[in-house]
């Protein structure tokens, strides 16, 4: 109860503050685009803040298409589905290491976008267009490193295209669901080649239950400490960490 009164008062105050010609006097004074005497165009720091916010908006879209995220998150999943312990580890567990396993990977990326385009920009050396001209350069080159070329011809294809002549050529729009796409390949054939072992542990277990007619028994009940034991046994967070960070180096 009490928030919505302080909501409401708040409310209130904005109103009695802000009338419509105050209001409308502000919006004309803040969102301006001004000549900057030299042929190209100064915005203002609200409108500057607005597309900022509105970019903002766009990062999870772009944390999840345009990084190593997807192939982490996925092979993950297929990792729990693959040891059968249901909800363990959590999502938020998975997230939060498939975020932080993200950011591991992807900082050679962002240190660059962070030094040849937002350095620049928070210096006065470059507009807010070169400045997104000049932090996508880094992400396409990630994009293109680990995009397959059968997934960009498909594409160029279904665009329409014939082909490019070079890599700067290719659209973003045409090079993400490339990239996604091929992510996704990946990440199904490495959870492939780690669901086997545990494919092989299910059918012993199976096999062993059946010889001793006891068929109303889950095989999953029987299974589920040995696949733990095994990937224990092995460290297989470490060989999976290792060969998911891996994947993005060659």
């Amino acid at each position: 109860m009490l928030p919505r009164l302080l909501i409401s008062a708040m409310a209130l105050l904005v109103l009695g503050l802000y009338t419509p010609e105050v209001a409308g006097q502000q919006a004309l004074e803040l969102l301006t685009v001004a000549d900057d005497g030299g042929g190209g165009r100064t915005y203002s720091v609200t409108l500057q803040i607005l597309v900022l916010m509105t970019l903002l908006s766009l990062l999870p879209a772009a944390l999840i298409m345009m990084t190593a995220f997807t192939r982490i998150i996925v092979v993950l999943a297929i990792l729990r589905q693959g040891l059968g312990t249901q909800q363990t580890p959590s999502n938020q567990i998975l997230l939060g290491l498939a975020l932080f396993l993200t950011l591991f990977v992807m900082t050679p990326v962002f240190d660059r976008v962070h030094s040849e385009a937002i350095t620049p920009y928070l210096a006065d050396e470059l507009e807010p267009g070169d400045a997104l001209l000049a932090a996508r350069e880094p992400v396409r080159e990630f994009m293109l490193a680990h995009t397959r070329q059968e997934d960009l011809l498909m594409f160029t294809h279904m665009s329409g295209r014939d082909g490019f002549n070079g890599a700067d050529e290719i659209p973003m729009s045409l090079l993400v669901p490339a990239f996604v796409t091929s992510e996704l390949k990946t990440a199904f054939l490495i959870g492939f080649l780690i669901l086997i072992p545990f494919l092989i542990i299910d059918l012993v277990v199976a096999s062993v239950l059946m010889s001793m007619g006891m068929v109303m028994l889950s095989p999953l009940i029987i299974s589920l400490p040995f696949k733990l034991m095994l990937f224990v046994l092995v460290d297989g967070w470490s060989l999976i960490m290792t060969t998911l960070a891996g994947s993005f180096l060659v």
